[in-house]
């Protein structure tokens, strides 16, 4: 039987790390999970350039996380998730739990955790 430092060249966890570590890749999913569509809204409430920006969505569109879509004349760009990057989910949501049950992430009351738990459940469609 093989054991776990045997396969230390194909270690998932370290593929999966090395897809989602990219700095911005994350928050952009995340963005994606709460509606947001366009170049000019993942640029909301972030202190990154649009450069970067371009460079992250091409970064997350060739590993297929995200595909893009242009309407109108080249006009209009939205972005959203392929399946792979949706599969992120049940991730993100353990990052949540992890964050608010371990870190404690802004001191919050147990209600308050219990309440942001439940939202992102639904948005990230946990259940489903």
């Amino acid at each position: 039987m093989k054991k776990i430092k045997d396969y230390d060249d194909n270690c998932p966890i370290d593929d999966t790390l090395k897809l989602i570590s990219k700095k911005w890749v994350i928050f952009i999913i995340r963005d994606i999970f709460l509606g947001k569509k366009q170049f000019s809204e993942f640029l909301e409430e972030k202190t990154l350039s649009n450069r970067v920006l371009t460079d992250t969505l091409k970064f997350m569109e060739d590993n297929d996380l995200i595909t893009k879509q242009v309407f109108e004349n080249d006009i209009k760009t939205e972005y959203s998730l392929t399946q792979k990057g949706f599969n992120l989910n049940k991730i993100l949501y353990n990052m949540l739990e992890y964050g608010l049950n371990e870190v404690n992430s802004g001191n919050l009351s147990e209600k308050q955790k219990e309440e942001l738990l439940n939202e992102y459940e639904t948005l990230f469609k946990i259940n489903d």
